[in-house]
């Protein structure tokens, strides 16, 4: 089938459940955000460091490729459906204690971020656009019936964790931590509810560079589905990443780095990472073109979010293009040579440029012309690079001061 005769947008009763799906999530942060009950409040921290501090890492230890070495703390804060927040808490970092029972851990009540620390070249400790991490954390808390909180209270506590832990465990400039704020329902009781007890907690972990250096060669997935319209694709819920793990681990076996999720033939994301491709039209106008947030489909990536800012303000003559788009006219463009360059974005994989894609068991060759990257990527990911490590100062790049253990 030819890509003008693909439909481009979902049937009109399946935009009209996205909609509602989207006001009722709407509706709901904003109903329950604030309630009688005490709110999550980090004026409230209570502090308590770590009398055994663990060693740091020396560069090169093993322990760092397997991002299982955590920092010294922890925060937490514990939700009840009589009493509200309670007050969190800055810990020396350790197990979690939960019931058998416990919601998380049958019904998959279970959300998180994923965000970094860096130190920058200046010697300052920077977080990159907190704000984006915690107001989505609230989506995807929402969603899953775990309780409201105001995200910049959300923020003033992993600052909190980065300042006492950042001076010891992120010496280096140019290097980075990773953030991993969660929420679980822990009440320990069986039923299809909503909790009524949650854990919030975050901790901070090494995790190696994860963008291969010569491409990312992708599998399109012809059977297994990620998300679909009504569900949870936009919400960063544990329930999103499980059942993925099997066509990744099949795509790794063929020599492919990650799954390209298609929809009924629609593009939507490259593993768990956002997915974006520049090309050439017919007419000859160069556009950037990626799956639209409208359907609820896909993550508001915060990279995402940033790589459109930056070539809306930086590079003009890209005209950039959020509407759906089908594998078929991915190939069709590529086979014409109209494909200039093609990138997977997120926290992890941050900005990995795209050296191919199995598609119906066929090897399509995405152009690289800087070599390990094509011009845009390698633009747009040193400008994100400057940002998060202070060679450019930019309101998204926040300094955190440090306070150490």
């Amino acid at each position: 089938m030819a890509p003008s005769a693909i439909a481009q947008t979902p049937p009109k009763d399946v935009q009209q459940s996205d909609e509602l799906l989207a006001a009722a999530v709407t509706k709901k942060i904003a109903t329950t955000e604030f309630g009688s009950l005490p709110h999550l409040d980090a004026s409230l921290l209570k502090v308590t460091k770590t009398t055994t501090p663990m060693n740091v890492p020396a560069a090169g230890d093993p322990i760092i490729n397997t991002a299982s070495q955590c920092t010294d703390h922890m925060i937490t804060a514990v939700w009840n459906s009589t009493t509200g927040w309670g007050a969190p808490e800055l810990k020396p970092y350790g197990n979690l204690s939960l019931a058998p029972t416990a919601s998380v851990l049958h019904y998959a009540t279970e959300c998180f971020e994923g965000m970094k620390m860096y130190r920058g070249f200046d010697g300052k400790l920077r977080l990159f656009r907190p704000d984006c991490n915690c107001q989505r954390m609230l989506t995807s808390a929402t969603r899953i019936s775990l309780p409201g909180f105001d995200p910049k209270e959300l923020e003033k506590l992993i600052i909190a964790l980065v300042s006492v832990d950042g001076p010891k465990w992120l010496p280096e400039p140019g290097s980075f931590l990773y953030l991993r704020p969660t929420m679980i329902g822990s009440a320990g009781a069986l039923g299809v509810a909503a909790p009524k007890e949650c854990t919030m907690f975050v901790i901070s972990t090494f995790m190696p560079p994860m963008d291969p250096p010569k491409g990312m060669k992708l599998l399109a997935s012809q059977e297994g589905v990620r998300a679909w319209p009504g569900g949870f694709g936009f919400a960063k819920v544990g329930a999103n990443y499980g059942p993925t793990l099997m066509a990744n681990s099949e795509a790794r076996s063929r020599g492919y780095d990650q799954v390209l999720w298609l929809l009924d033939g629609l593009v939507t994301e490259a593993g768990a990472s956002n997915f974006l491709v520049v090309w050439e039209t017919k007419e000859g106008k160069k556009q950037l073109v990626t799956a639209p947030l409208k359907d609820k489909i896909i993550l508001d990536g915060v990279t995402r979010r940033s790589v459109l800012q930056l070539v809306r303000e930086r590079i003009p003559e890209l005209e950039i293009v959020e509407r759906n788009f089908t594998m078929d006219e991915l190939a069709e463009t590529a086979k014409e040579g109209r494909v200039i360059e093609a990138f997977a974005c997120g926290t992890a994989y941050f900005v990995a440029p795209v050296s191919q894609i199995n598609y119906r068991e066929k090897d399509i060759d995405i152009p690289m012309s800087k070599g390990n990257s094509g011009e845009y990527a390698g633009k747009i990911k040193q400008w994100l690079v400057d940002i998060m490590y202070g060679n450019e100062e930019h309101e998204w790049g926040v300094i955190v001061d440090e306070v150490g253990a």
